[in-house]
């Protein structure tokens, strides 16, 4: 496993964005203290003000506990019904991580390795046509920290992005052929929905079971995440959110949101779970390594965070593994977010303080933030 980050590097700059702190002792624990969550409450508060639509849950991480959350406004703003604890909203491409959990457990396993040709598994990927001639087959892990070259999304994503959980794989087979190269593999950073979508069924032809399966198996139920699903389940359909898109000069409409309840299409493995406060922050606890053992190695998951493969010319921000890094001051914030129709949502932490913010909200085209309030709040936290 020591060897396992080491290959097909691009940049290992996330020392880089430590660079300026590294003259400064580690920062020990903090406690979270009544007056460090007091800031955050009125920060949110404030930040929910700015536009009152909707709902917003805010939570924060210490350790292998979730130590304070609260709601604001409306989970569902029609019938008024209030947002709370046990609100479930949609957390979009934060499920990116749960993808890429899921590669690492096949690696640890022997089952693949991180510079396997994507087409070995998934052979498929070479309907994506004009990749250059003699660029050698973009890996697992060029696709899992988006240096693929794959386009963001296909073209026309519309008619790849509806239909039910369980026809998600074909909706990918029939989005390739509309999918390009935007730069050669290896080259660039380019975030890719549909590169992440064909690494989910590579993954899955390699465990030898259904995506969807193996990551409720093998991830949430070890970690207790009950109420976290790739669809509308019994457990939590009367809790999920209405989701609101707003536009200028216009009235909140939820009609998009709702109709993706039913399915987003080939985008499953890059951005459908559904969860809640607890849940996440029962994921959060996981990757500060103070959750339950025999998911991920502790090997695993010290090497993950410790680099990343792309960053921007300044090194104050980079992508790993399905995962951002974010320098503020003397704190590298590491996390990922999410964006569906109606939902935002960010759920970041720091290793070194084992600490972690967690932002829901209900709303798109708000003034509201969710990444913002979550980095302000970690701030807060962490310090």
């Amino acid at each position: 496993m020591n060897r396992m980050f080491t290959t097909c590097l691009i940049v290992a700059s996330l020392a880089l964005l430590r660079a300026q702190t590294q003259t400064a002792p580690p920062r020990a624990a903090a406690p979270v203290t009544p007056e460090k969550i007091a800031q955050v409450d009125t920060l949110a508060a404030a930040e929910y003000a700015s536009d009152s639509v909707g709902g917003l849950t805010v939570g924060i991480v210490e350790g292998s506990k979730l130590v304070w959350t609260k709601s604001y406004g409306f989970a569902d703003a029609e019938n008024k019904k209030f947002a709370a604890r046990d609100t479930v909203y949609r957390i979009g491409s934060i499920t990116k991580q749960f993808t890429a959990t899921m590669m690492l457990q096949l690696v640890e396993q022997g089952k693949i390795h991180l510079t396997d040709p994507i087409e070995k598994h998934f052979p498929e990927i070479n309907k994506v046509p004009k990749r250059t001639p003699d660029t050698p087959p973009i890996t697992l892990l060029q696709v899992a920290s988006m240096t693929s070259g794959l386009a963001r999304e296909p073209e026309a994503p519309a008619d790849h992005s509806v239909g039910p959980v369980s026809g998600w794989e074909q909706k990918v087979l029939t989005a390739l052929p509309h999918t390009t190269y935007a730069y050669e593999p290896g080259t660039k950073y380019l975030y890719s929905n549909i590169g992440f979508a064909s690494l989910g069924i590579a993954l899955s032809r390699a465990a030898h079971e259904p995506y969807t399966i193996y990551v409720d198996q093998h991830i949430l139920k070890p970690l207790g995440m009950t109420h976290t699903a790739f669809e509308p389940t019994p457990a939590i359909r009367d809790q999920i959110a209405r989701g609101y898109s707003v536009r200028r000069g216009e009235a909140p409409e939820w009609t998009t949101a709702n109709r993706e309840l039913d399915g987003r299409g080939y985008r499953v493995p890059n951005g459908a779970l559904f969860s809640t406060v607890d849940d996440l922050a029962r994921w959060i606890s996981f990757e500060l390594g103070e959750g339950p053992a025999g998911v991920l190695k502790k090997e695993t998951q010290d090497q993950l965070y410790s680099q990343v493969y792309s960053a921007d010319t300044k090194f104050s921000s980079g992508y790993g593994i399905a995962f951002n890094a974010i320098r503020r001051g003397n704190l590298v914030a590491i996390g990922h977010g999410g964006s569906t129709a109606g939902f935002l949502s960010s759920a970041i932490f720091d290793r070194e303080t084992k600490t972690g913010v967690i932002v829901f909200r209900n709303v798109t085209g708000g003034k509201l933030n969710p990444t913002d309030l979550a980095l302000k709040a970690l701030e807060h936290v962490a310090k």
